[in-house]
């Protein structure tokens, strides 16, 4: 069994940075593909941004320019950087793991954006 676990998240102000971590419990290599997903409440989970086996990479409309996803095989972990943080990118946010045909997701981390 697969353990992803999140951490960096916390409380910025609007226009600050942070950098989301997912720590794999094994070799992510063999991952087809890895992303980060985020879930405000009342609303459903969302895709952020994903990172393919090969290097690939794919943001939502709302972040992009703004969010870069990153993977370091090597540290088997999964990075999201976030900069010019807005109150609407307040959420939850899960690390998620594809590997046909089963997808692993983490527990998540809170980011809260001030105003």
């Amino acid at each position: 069994q697969v353990q992803l676990v999140e951490s960096g998240g916390g409380l910025v102000q609007a226009g600050g940075s942070l950098r989301l971590s997912c720590a794999a419990s094994r070799s992510i290599f063999m991952f087809n593909v890895m992303g980060w997903y985020r879930q405000a409440p009342g609303k459903q989970r969302d895709l952020v941004a994903t990172i393919t086996s090969g290097g690939s990479t794919s943001y939502a409309d709302s972040v992009k320019g703004r969010f870069t996803i990153s993977r370091d095989n090597a540290k088997n972990t999964v990075y999201l950087q976030m900069n010019s943080l807005k109150p609407e990118d307040t959420a939850v946010y899960y690390c998620n793991a594809f590997e046909i045909p089963r997808a692993y997701w983490g527990q998540g981390t809170q980011v809260t954006v001030s105003s």
